[in-house]
C-alpha cells in the first residue's frame, strides 16, 4: 500500500476521556490542543475533573470486581485480546493519523511502526495469558503449600507525548491480560489515539469500565488518579523530575505499587574496531533525530575512539544535512517538530549553557529556518570539553549528540557510564570480550550491541532501568508479572471431609 499525505484540517477527533464504554469530553479547566508541525490550534479541551477521575476509578473498580474478567479462562481472554490487535491493525490509517496530527510522530512513522507495535502488543500479552504460572514449593507430605499470582485490582498509567499510543499500550495490554482493569492518562495534548484504542478494545469484547482513559493536566488530573485509594498500582512513563512526583503522590496517598520508566542520555561507545564507518554513522545519526529526538532511548551521546572521530563525524554531519524536515502529515518528511515552544526554549537553554562551558557545535546548533510554523531544530553535533558541560549530563530531548573521544578502553567505558541515567546503552566492536566487558561494566537497563533500539521480538524487557531512568520492567514477559501481586498458600492435610 503506498502511504499519501493527509490534510490536517480534515481530522475528526473523538473526545478525550473514556469512562464505562462511552466517549465523554472533559468537565474542569479549558485548554488549547495545537499541532506542532504548524503551531495552530487543533481543538480546545478541557481537563477531567477530580470528579470525573473518581468515577473512571470507580467504574474499573466495578469492572474488575463483577465483570468476571480475571476469572475467565486464559485463552477466553486471548481471543478478545486478538480480535483487539486486528481492529487496530484495520484501523490503522485513522489512528496514525490521530497520533501524528498532534504529536512529534511522522504520519509514515506511526503507520509502519506505532501501529504494528501496538497491535503485536497485544498479541505478545493475549500469547502470555496461560503462561502466568504460580508455584508448588516443597514441603512435607501432609501439607501442600503453594504461590498463586493474582491481579493488583486497579491500575493506573500515565504516558507522555512522544509516542502515545504504543507507550500507552505497553501498560495497558499487559495489565488487561494479567486481571486488572486499568484507567490511563495520557498527556493532555496527544489524547485522541488512545482513546480509539480503547474503543477498539471495547468492541473486541473487553467489558465495560475495565479500559478507562482521562485527559488533563499531571498536576490536576493525574495527581488526582495517582492519589486515589482505590488505585492499587501505577505505572508511569516520562521524565525524571516528574516521576519523583508521581513516587510522593503515591506515597502520600498510602502505600501503593510503582514502576516508572523515565528519562535517559545512552551512549553510543565505539570502539577502534567498530566496522564500517558508513553504517554506524546511519545508525548513530538514526538514533538521535527518530522523533527529533524526542524519545527516552534516544542514542545522545557518542563515545568513540579518537582513531576513528574526525571520519565519523564528518560523515554522521554528511547525513544530517540532508534530513528533510516538515510536518508530521507529510510522508515525504524525513524529521517532525519539536513538540512545543516550550520545550525548544528547553534545548537553546541547554544549549547556551554547555557551549559557555567549553563545549563545540561542529553542526547545526538552532532552530531550523521552515516555512510550516511550529518549531524546528536543526540536527546538532556537540563536542564536549569536560564530563561535567549541562550537554554530557542532561536530557535535550531533541535531535542533539554530544561528542566525547577515548584513547584506552577503560576510559571510553568510563565516559560512557553516566552519574544520573542509566536507560540504554549501544556497543559497537568486533570484538566479543571487549564487548562483553563493556556491556557487564555500564549501568544501563538495556545494551544494544552493534545495533541500537529495541527490537520487535517482544519477548523480552524493552526496558530495565538503572539509577534514576526508572523502576521495574517495560516489556517481555517481566512486564506482564508486574501486573500480579504474589500469595503464598498452605493447607495441612487430614481436615477435610
Amino acid at each position: 500500500m503506498t502511504l499519501e499525505s493527509f490534510d490536517p484540517t480534515a481530522v475528526r477527533y473523538p473526545a478525550t476521556n473514556f469512562v464505562q464504554g462511552t466517549v465523554l469530553a472533559g468537565d474542569a479547566d479549558s485548554y488549547e490542543i495545537l499541532r506542532p508541525s504548524d503551531g495552530k490550534l487543533a481543538r480546545v479541551e478541557q481537563c477531567a475533573s477530580v470528579e470525573l477521575v473518581d468515577r473512571a476509578i470507580q467504574s474499573a473498580r466495578l469492572a474488575f470486581r463483577k465483570s468476571g474478567w480475571a476469572q475467565r479462562a486464559p485463552r477466553e481472554r486471548a481471543r478478545v485480546f486478538a480480535k483487539w490487535a486486528s481492529l487496530v491493525v484495520e484501523h490503522a490509517s485513522e489512528l496514525a493519523q490521530l497520533e501524528s496530527v498532534v504529536s512529534p510522530r511522522l504520519y509514515s512513522d506511526a503507520h509502519m511502526w506505532d501501529i504494528n507495535n501496538a497491535a503485536e502488543l497485544i498479541r505478545f500479552s493475549a500469547e502470555a495469558a496461560d503462561k502466568l504460572e504460580g508455584q508448588t514449593l516443597a514441603t512435607a507430605a501432609d501439607a501442600l503449600s503453594m504461590v498463586v499470582r493474582e491481579p493488583y485490582g486497579v491500575v493506573a498509567g500515565i504516558t507522555p507525548f512522544n509516542a502515545p499510543m504504543a507507550l500507552a499500550v505497553t501498560k495497558v495490554a499487559p495489565a488487561l491480560i494479567a486481571g486488572n482493569a486499568c484507567v490511563i492518562k495520557p498527556s493532555e495534548f496527544t489524547p485522541y489515539s488512545l482513546v480509539r484504542i480503547a474503543q477498539l478494545g471495547h468492541q473486541a469484547g473487553l467489558p465495560e469500565g475495565l479500559f478507562n482513559v482521562v485527559s488533563g493536566s499531571g498536576g490536576s488530573t493525574g495527581s488526582a488518579l495517582i492519589k486515589h485509594p482505590d488505585v492499587d498500582y501505577v505505572s508511569f512513563t516520562g521524565s525524571t523530575t516528574a516521576g519523583a512526583r508521581v513516587m510522593a503522590d503515591a506515597a502520600l496517598a498510602g502505600v501503593k505499587p510503582v514502576s516508572l520508566e523515565l528519562g535517559g542520555k545512552s551512549p553510543h561507545l565505539v570502539f577502534d574496531d567498530a566496522g564500517d564507518i558508513d553504517t554506524l554513522a546511519e545508525m548513530i545519526v538514526g538514533s538521535c533525530t527518530r522523533n527529533a529526538g524526542q524519545v527516552c532511548f534516544t542514542g545522545s551521546r557518542l563515545v568513540v575512539h579518537k582513531s576513528l572521530a574526525d571520519r565519523l563525524i564528518e560523515r554522521m554531519r554528511a547525513i544530517m544535512v540532508d534530513i528533510r524536515h516538515g510536518p508530521t502529515w507529510d510522508v515525504t518528511s524525513r524529521m517532525g517538530p519539536i513538540m512545543s515552544e516550550a520545550q525548544g526554549r528547553r534545548i537553546e537553554d541547554i544549549l547556551a549553557r554547555a557551549t559557555d562551558a567549553g563545549t563545540r557545535v561542529l553542526t547545526g546548533g538552532r532552530r531550523a529556518e521552515t516555512p510550516f510554523g511550529g518549531v524546528y531544530f536543526e540536527p546538532t553535533i556537540l563536542l564536549a570539553a569536560t564530563s561535567d558541560s549541562p550537554a554530557v549530563r542532561e536530557e535535550f530531548f531533541g535531535p542533539v549528540l554530544t561528542v566525547q573521544t577515548f584513547s584506552e578502553d577503560d576510559e571510553g567505558i568510563s565516559l560512557a557510564g553516566h552519574p544520573m541515567f542509566g536507560l540504554a546503552a549501544g556497543i559497537h566492536t568486533k570484538s566479543l570480550e571487549r564487548a562483553l566487558r563493556a556491556a557487564r561494566s555500564i549501568s544501563a537497563g538495556s545494551v544494544w550491541i552493534n545495533h541500537y533500539g529495541p527490537v520487535p521480538d517482544y519477548n523480552s524487557p524493552f526496558f530495565s532501568p538503572h539509577k534514576q531512568s526508572g523502576l521495574g520492567q517495560e516489556g517481555g514477559m517481566p512486564g506482564v508479572q508486574k501486573y500480579l501481586k504474589s500469595k503464598a498458600i498452605r493447607l495441612k492435610h487430614g481436615f477435610f471431609a
